[in-house]
């Protein structure tokens, strides 16, 4: 490096953002990850003693991927050499394998390749790679924010550890706010500013884990607010709510936040907890979830959850349906809101379900010969000399309009997939069923509602 590089990159240091200033430089300044960084922990250990295999880092945005490679790259003897898969192609990574495999065969070097937002490559770049992690031309640490089991190739997961990167919690955030005031090498204690605790507990709380987005705050604070009669830059709540003025939703609609949070939203229906069904409904529609994926997913639950207990709730499912996406947002909101409430409070049963994964087996398990011949449609012609429809009983003839006969083939006559519960409408059903069917309770040992009994 000559005096022109040495002062073009001092230059650039000083010039980039407060986030960047302040990435650490060794394990021991790293913030948070203790889970994957502990200093017994597999990945702190291969990293402090230069052994470290290929790698894919997996995590939500500024929870420290590109600093914990940027770590290895000041602590290990091998060559680093790094791109980002948006801007960089299969030119780049045949350059950087060629120079790898020339140090490794003149010097003895290895090399670490380096590859950001990995997932961005497509299934062809990805795979040039493979022969060359396989055989050790390159360790390669991929980063990446999306799950590496859907979008990165499995044999190269098959050659790499995962480890997944978890968001900042506030008390971490809080840190790192503190520790960009008040240093003065790399962060803004030149400034001779102060935070409050006010408003880096409000930067760590809207930052929701993410600490370049709570470091962008407290860069753009101090850069932009006028200093006091003292001579002091003051960053207080009101000054902090200006700089980070919203909540960043880590929310991908085709990643894991979506199945995560549908994930979450469904159970809490099905646990009857309507303040956290409204809240993972509001987080879904606040990132910009389709309105009719989320519908879809109430109506499903309003029959696999609640099912007979309430009937009504499939339908104020599907009226909410077809309502948000006439209205559009953001009233749809309230109409998914009012169904998502209504699935949340109604008793629950999942006999429906039950029922009709009881007769599939039944159906799949079971070799049926004929129907029996009274249920047989006797209507169309020659049916009649075939016995078709003789000894059918019509039950609306009958007391209570219900006649004992047998319905179901001999081969699973004995069968009993429906068996409603004790909760809400069901509890009329049972009532009417013992009436009527007093056999199929006799015991009521025998029976959960949880499941059928054939």
């Amino acid at each position: 490096m000559d005096l022109f590089d040495f002062m073009g990159e001092t230059s650039s240091k000083k010039e980039s953002p407060l986030a960047s200033r302040l990435r650490p430089e060794t394990l021991d300044e790293i913030v948070g990850q203790k889970h994957i960084l502990g200093k017994d922990r597999l990945l702190y250990r291969a990293i402090r003693a230069d052994k470290l295999g290929s790698v894919i880092l997996y995590g939500p945005p500024g929870t420290g991927k590109t600093t914990i490679a940027k770590v290895i790259a000041h602590t290990t003897k091998a060559e680093f050499v790094q791109m980002n898969a948006t801007t960089s192609g299969k030119k780049d990574m045949e350059e950087a394998v060629e120079k790898a495999s020339n140090l490794r065969r003149t010097m003895g070097k290895k090399t670490i390749l380096f590859i950001d937002e990995i997932h961005r490559f497509n299934k062809s770049q990805q795979d040039y790679l493979l022969p060359f992690v396989e055989d050790g031309t390159v360790t390669l640490i991929g980063a990446t924010t999306e799950n590496p089991y859907f979008e990165v190739n499995a044999a190269l997961i098959s050659r790499s550890l995962v480890f997944e990167l978890k968001p900042l919690s506030a008390e971490e955030i809080k840190e790192l706010v503190y520790r960009a005031v008040n240093d003065r090498e790399k962060g803004m204690g030149a400034y001779n500013a102060e935070i409050t605790d006010e408003a880096a507990s409000y930067i760590a709380s809207v930052s929701d884990g993410d600490a370049r987005t709570a470091l962008n705050a407290v860069e753009l604070g101090v850069l932009t607010t006028d200093r006091g009669p003292d001579g002091k830059i003051l960053i207080d709540t009101e000054v902090a709510k200006e700089c980070i003025q919203k909540r960043v939703l880590r929310y991908d609609k085709d990643g894991d936040q979506h199945y995560d949070t549908i994930s979450a939203f469904i159970k809490s229906m099905r646990g009857s907890d309507p303040d956290a069904a409204v809240y993972y409904l509001a987080r879904m529609l606040q990132a910009g979830e389709d309105v009719k994926f989320v519908a879809r997913r109430i109506m499903i639950c309003a029959s696999e959850d609640v099912g007979l207990a309430n009937p009504e709730a499939l339908l104020v499912a599907e009226a909410a349906a077809s309502a948000a996406e006439k209205v559009g947002m953001p009233e749809a909101q309230i109409i998914l809101a009012h169904a998502a409430i209504t699935v949340a409070t109604s008793p629950k049963s999942n006999s429906v379900v039950e029922a009709i994964y009881a007769a599939n087996r039944a159906v799949n398990e079971t070799k049926v010969e004929t129907l029996p011949n009274h249920l047989k449609d006797a209507h169309y012609p020659g049916s009649a000399s075939l016995g078709h429809g003789q000894g059918y009983l019509y039950a609306h003839d009958f007391e209570n309009h219900y006649v004992r006969q047998q319905y179901l083939p001999d081969e699973v006559k004995e069968k009993q997939f429906y068996i409603p519960s004790h909760n809400g409408k069901e509890r009329d059903v049972r009532a009417w069923f013992q009436k009527i069917r007093p056999e199929l309770w006799k015991e009521e040992s025998e029976h959960d509602d949880s499941g059928s009994t054939a």
